[in-house]
């Protein structure tokens, strides 16, 4: 079975990195395996020049697997990451939290922050918002929390999304 992916979405500096680390703390204080997702506009480089993963890909592969005893890293090139390769990526999770990904029709909890750069949530009505957390007084249909609600964040994920109390 495929792990639930939910975006933590919202508009630029809302706090999306800040509760995210927050929520996969507590879901992972709560026996849950949580797999991230960062979605970015920039390039990466997390294979240094000269070192041997960056040889093997500059003479054509066109992924790399870097093991240790504790770790995997995977650098592959891919012109058109998707929902279905974040589950190809992460199949053994019980979550899938995926910053970003505003978009993709994903379930989406929107990070709101008041006093920002931003009048209004992005998603407030649109179908794929399951929750907005907010400081501010918005009543859309979904359930709202506040910005430090982490537990109540991490019960509702558990509840609609793992079918667990």
């Amino acid at each position: 079975m495929k792990p639930p992916i939910i975006s933590i979405a919202g508009k630029s500096n809302a706090g999306k990195t800040t509760f995210a680390v927050k929520l996969i703390a507590e879901l992972t204080r709560r026996g849950c395996r949580v797999g991230s997702v960062k979605h970015t506009h920039h390039d990466i480089d997390l294979d240094r020049k000269g070192k041997d993963s960056w040889r093997h890909k500059q003479a054509g592969a066109e992924a790399t697997l870097v093991i240790t005893d504790q770790q995997i890293a995977l650098v592959k090139d891919d012109q058109r990451p998707d929902m279905e390769k974040m589950h190809a990526y992460l199949p053994d999770m019980d979550l899938i939290l995926a910053e970003g990904f505003k978009r993709q029709p994903l379930p989406k909890i929107e990070i709101f922050r008041t006093g920002g750069p931003h009048d209004y949530p992005l998603f407030l009505d649109h179908p794929d918002l399951i929750a907005l957390v907010t400081d501010a007084s918005f009543t859309p249909s979904v359930p709202v929390f506040g910005l430090e609600d982490i537990g109540p964040v991490a019960a509702f994920i558990q509840q609609t999304y793992l079918n667990r109390p």
